[in-house]
């Protein structure tokens, strides 16, 4: 197959699929610098079809999986944690740790910086009360 600049989301989940594809052969040369190649591309049509630095880490972990065919199950395995910590970080209610980060990295061939990010998380203490919206905003600490 030859590979060309991609220029649609049909053709971008196609590239997808093949890298998915060749990651599960054994690794020869001539796979590793197709799937280099197909790397590229991708990433390519994901900086100029996506504002990845507008999406806090959640949205872009959803949006990777939607696009991966992914469930929360898959990154139980990926990522190496329980499936309800995996519930927790999709729901906002548990923060990405720097190994979390690394993997989701590595995986999905993105700079740790794209997951590295600050968001709000909901603390399920505070679900119900009258000031929920404020208390799960993030607090700065000034020193005396």
């Amino acid at each position: 197959m030859d590979y060309t600049i991609i220029k649609s989301k049909k053709q971008y989940q196609e590239y997808c699929a093949n890298v998915m594809e060749l990651a599960s052969k054994k690794p020869t040369k001539e796979i590793e610098d197709k799937m280099e190649l197909i790397e590229l591309l991708i990433d390519n049509w994901e900086k100029n079809n996506y504002e990845t630095k507008k999406k806090d880490p959640i949205e872009l972990l959803k949006y990777l999986m939607e696009n991966h065919n992914m469930k929360g199950t898959d990154l139980v395995g990926i990522l190496g944690i329980q499936k309800s910590a995996v519930s927790q970080i999709l729901s906002y209610k548990k923060g990405l740790s720097k190994d979390v980060i690394r993997k989701l990295s590595e995986y999905f061939k993105m700079s740790q910086e794209a997951f590295n990010r600050s968001y709000e998380l909901v603390s399920t203490a505070n679900r119900g009360h009258i000031t929920e919206k404020m208390m799960n905003n993030p607090k700065e600490l000034v020193a005396a």
